[in-house]
């Protein structure tokens, strides 16, 4: 079964810790994918740029509208995100708890399938 790891991270810490430490947390989660892939339990896994830089869209009443980040509303942003394959979900948070965002971070783990679930 896929799992999502999702990294949900505050809108504003990217910014507080500055280059040179976000490269360093980088370099910590490269590890990370690359243990997960030797593990052959990486589906996939990307860094997201930061909700600055994003747009939002939403079509109503048949009209896009578009939206530029940063959105004022928004507290915390998905910064990035494993997609594993795991037997249960207990699996899937074991790996969720190995990931160093999590403790900068909260990970969200959750299970790919329909919406109507």
């Amino acid at each position: 079964m896929a799992y999502m790891l999702l990294i949900v991270e505050p809108v504003d810490q990217r910014d507080e810790r500055g280059e040179v430490a976000g490269r360093a947390v980088f370099d910590e989660m490269v590890r990370y994918r690359d243990s997960l892939n030797e593990r052959g339990v990486l589906i996939s896994g990307e860094s997201l740029s930061t909700a600055k830089k994003g747009k939002r869209l939403q079509v109503r009443d048949g009209k896009a509208r578009v939206v530029d980040g940063p959105f004022a509303e928004a507290k915390e942003m998905i910064g990035g995100f494993f997609m594993v394959d795991c037997d249960t979900q207990e699996e899937a948070v074991a790996l969720a708890a190995e990931c160093p965002a999590a403790r900068w971070c909260t990970i969200e783990v959750r299970k790919l399938g329909p919406c109507y679930e």
